[in-house]
């Protein structure tokens, strides 16, 4: 008899929190997928990547909270896609709601002393900027590393596979640099020619 009451409780509980969700999802007519949609799940003491920031491995660390944000729906509140409304539209309220909830995502993803110097940023695109800013600026460094090792690289006693496990790490690093040109010739085949 205890464990009905029990699995009634639950039931009912979780029957409750969907309808919760809903109805603020339906009052605030927002669907699910729309970027300012927040699930019951999200909070503000969520840690979204598993090593916070310490002003090393920049590279990495983005690259992980951007998988994060994207799963949540959210990077075009860093990259500018999602930009504040007017503060008399009906959106403002969740807007700021949903730019402070991913400016605490990132400051629980950093470091306690980078976290406190961009604290006070007012949005989280302006937040991502002064990141962005700050350490994505040694990646010209990082990048002739890369490209070092990518010289040096040889295969030596690895078989195939194990040589190429290496060379697509380093050309995986690569790419998050963004060290890629253009295509500059006058075709128009777009093709990005790898440095």
């Amino acid at each position: 008899m205890g464990s009905s009451l029990d699995d009634s409780i639950t039931t009912s509980q979780i029957g409750a929190t969907t309808v919760g969700a809903a109805s603020v999802a339906a009052s605030q007519n927002l669907d699910v997928s729309h970027p300012y949609f927040l699930a019951p799940s999200d909070f503000p003491g969520m840690q979204l990547v598993t090593s916070p920031f310490d002003g090393k491995g920049y590279g990495g660390w983005k690259r992980s909270m951007l998988i994060a944000l994207t799963t949540k729906n959210k990077v075009g509140f860093i990259n500018g896609s999602c930009p504040e409304p007017e503060i008399n539209s009906n959106l403002y309220t969740s807007w700021t709601r949903c730019n402070n909830m991913v400016i605490s995502w990132l400051l629980n993803s950093l470091s306690k002393e980078i976290s406190e110097s961009v604290i006070y940023s007012s949005t989280a695109k302006d937040l991502w900027n002064e990141l962005e800013e700050r350490f994505g600026q040694s990646c010209g460094t990082r990048l002739f590393q890369l490209q070092k090792e990518l010289s040096i690289l040889n295969q030596g006693s690895n078989d195939i596979a194990g040589y190429y496990t290496k060379l697509k790490h380093i050309w995986d690093k690569l790419d998050t640099l963004g060290a890629y040109e253009i295509c500059s010739c006058n075709c128009n085949c777009g093709v990005r020619l790898k440095i």
